[in-house]
């Protein structure tokens, strides 16, 4: 039995395991996985089209019938800031000479939009158990529309005044996002990343300060991390760069090997690649250009202008120039299907907790 079961019963699910949402890498073949193994799966829209979306959550629907969570980033439209445009482009100057891109090409449009009217309308077509989001939360009326389906409604802190700002507007749970984790801080009442908080450090803090449950998220990847986050008050954990390592992933060839033979220091905040901070592996772009540059622009500009030099790279073989998303226990991962994954954490994480009680019940 699991010590804190309030997300279980709030969700309707097995194991207070969530995948975490990671955009492009995760559809639906690892969420119904994740969910068929009692778990929370989670499809991240953020990177889809509409039409996109609504295939993958039609596929997850005609598949499975447990809860299952989409998850939308929520961010401003950036400013038109022509000057700063400019500067980055000049910036990478010198990188499209190297590899022969067009300097006079269209730069395509970044595919990261913010959840709005569109992606509501799906929602409300297909009801998802749990909506999540990402930078905070969306329009107050979009939001309401969000709740009136029934859904229970998530979204990312990385501090505990972000998690009572959240809790104040309704969230059902709130996923306390330390330091350690991959990808794109959740960060929204600040831009400065030098003061985010591990989780460790976070998690009994945010489960002080607000009274819905906790989720625990940014360097869990084993049951010993499980163990610690519920050791700290949390509900559930989310698990994203160990999920990195199923076959369901939905990465290439040299990302799955660098996350092989990744070793712990070999990832970094970065806005390089998109215009927000976000942990990566390390790479020859963000060593030249940032990890953080004054100069890219806003979320998600950075990461248009930056798509031509990518493509070409990736065309070579090379990954200069391409965001491996990660968080910095990439190596406590093991190569198994995601619904395997999913029963053997939750498995060993509570064989660990009834030794632990075994142990105190003996002392």
């Amino acid at each position: 039995m699991w010590p804190n079961d309030r997300f279980i019963k709030l969700c309707g699910i097995e194991l207070s395991i969530i995948q975490a949402p990671m955009a492009g890498s995760a559809l639906s073949d690892m969420v119904v996985e994740v969910s068929h193994a009692g778990g929370l799966g989670s499809l991240a829209c953020a990177l889809l089209s509409v039409e996109h979306a609504r295939k993958e959550l039609e596929t997850i629907r005609r598949r499975t019938t447990r809860p299952i969570n989409a998850n939308f980033f929520c961010h401003k439209p950036p400013r038109d800031d022509r000057a700063r445009e400019r500067n980055w482009r000049q910036r990478l100057d010198a990188y499209y000479t190297q590899l022969q891109a067009d300097n006079n090409a269209s730069i395509p449009q970044s595919g990261r939009a913010p959840f709005d009217e569109t992606m509501c309308d799906l929602v409300m077509e297909f009801h998802p158990e749990v909506v999540s989001f990402h930078f905070g939360l969306p329009d107050k009326n979009l939001l309401r529309r969000v709740k009136s389906a029934g859904v229970k409604i998530l979204s990312s802190a990385t501090s505990v005044d972000e998690a009572r700002w959240l809790e104040d507007q309704g969230c059902d749970a709130i996923i306390a996002q330390g330091f350690e984790a991959g990808g794109h801080r959740g960060m929204f009442l600040t831009g400065d990343v030098s003061t985010q908080v591990g989780t460790m450090a976070l998690v009994p803090q945010v489960v002080d300060a607000v009274r819905v449950p906790v989720i625990a998220a940014g360097g869990i990847a084993d049951a010993r991390g499980i163990l610690a986050a519920f050791a700290l008050g949390a509900a559930a954990v989310q698990i994203g760069t160990a999920y990195l390592h199923c076959p369901e992933a939905q990465i290439s060839p040299i990302y799955r090997q660098a996350l092989k033979v990744m070793r712990d220091n070999e990832t970094a905040i970065t806005n390089v690649f998109t215009g927000r901070p976000a942990r990566a592996i390390v790479n020859r772009f963000m060593c030249e250009v940032g990890p953080m540059s004054d100069v890219a622009p806003e979320f998600p500009l950075a990461a248009a202008t930056l798509a031509p030099l990518r493509a070409k790279s990736e065309m070579a073989g090379s990954a200069d120039f391409t965001p491996f998303w990660s968080g910095q226990t990439a190596r406590l991962g093991r190569e198994l299907p995601a619904a395997d994954l999913t029963k053997q954490l939750a498995a060993e994480a509570l064989r660990n907790l009834r030794s632990l009680r075994t142990v105190a019940c003996g002392a």
